[in-house]
């Protein structure tokens, strides 16, 4: 396990059950980076990780 799992694991434990839109994520992230300018890097990866997720999925 490594140590983002916990976080991962608090996120689905918590806030499992709900449906969240990607506005609303993108509006969560870009307070995260607001409040820790450090991770602008990291939260920029993980976003367009999201974004392209499916962009190379062959059933689509």
């Amino acid at each position: 396990m490594y140590a983002t799992d916990r976080g991962i694991e608090e996120l689905v434990e918590r806030r499992g059950e709900e449906q969240v839109s990607v506005e609303w994520l993108a509006d969560r992230l870009r307070t995260f980076v607001d409040l820790n300018p450090g991770f602008e890097n990291a939260v920029d990866r993980v976003a367009s990780f999201l974004a392209r997720d499916d962009a190379d999925d062959p059933e689509d």
